[in-house]
């Protein structure tokens, strides 16, 4: 999970003079803190379509790759494999990554809120919350615009071997609130942030040739 490294891979792996994605705001513990962490689900359009889900722990986003996205049904299990560390701006970053550019291709926001830490140890104390990740299973609770209700991302394979990816199951849990929607077609899916699908959004940057950073904003209805 690139504990201890901050955003040195996320910047390494790109140029900031031709991405529109946000570098973020200066070294660790720089970002904004308080009130409830952040988490955000982004349809990414590159080499292969998938979802990106991310967790603000501390003043970064710890972020996975999820094939098929999350699922509202407890019996659904989504693989999630661990990616870098992504800047706490990135909730926000909706637009194209340019090709030739680390995950080139079209980015949008299907999801974002709040989340309640839930892990707990086997007497019921409350767990850290980066200490609980760091020994591979977190429990929370999502307060998003499609998202609700308790999940878990817990590490199945860890990734040891030197040919051996470190890999994670995210999983809707049958306890709390079963509110929330299926996984939706990504290819139809809209933004939670503007309403566009991805090729709106790939579309309006053919046009205007430049990026498109959307701000967090009053969530949209819609897949």
């Amino acid at each position: 999970m690139g504990e201890g490294n901050g955003l040195r891979e996320y910047r390494g792996r790109r140029d900031f003079g031709r991405t529109g994605e946000p570098a973020g705001r200066g070294e660790p513990g720089e970002g904004p803190t308080g009130g409830r962490p952040r988490f955000v689900v982004q349809i990414h359009d590159a080499r292969t379509l998938h979802f990106d889900f991310r967790l603000q722990v501390a003043d970064v986003l710890k972020s996975w790759s999820v094939p098929k996205g999350p699922s509202a049904d407890p019996g659904d299990k989504r693989l999630a494999m661990p990616t870098e560390d992504h800047p706490l701006e990135y909730e926000g970053f909706e637009g194209v990554v340019p090709a030739g550019e680390y995950g080139g291709g079209t980015v949008i926001v299907w999801d974002h809120g709040t989340y309640d830490p839930l892990s707990h140890d086997r007497e019921g104390r409350p767990v850290d919350f980066a200490r609980a990740l760091g020994r591979g299973h977190v429990r929370f609770r999502l307060h998003g615009a499609k998202l609700r209700g308790e999940y878990a991302l817990t590490r199945f394979r860890g990734g040891r071997d030197r040919d051996e990816r470190e890999a994670w199951l995210l999983v809707k849990t049958a306890g709390g609130a079963s509110r929330g929607r299926g996984t939706p077609d990504p290819r139809r899916a809209r933004s939670a942030l503007t309403g566009r699908t991805l090729a709106r959004v790939a579309e309006e940057e053919r046009g205007t040739g430049s990026g498109v950073t959307a701000g967090p904003s009053r969530p949209r209805r819609g897949g």
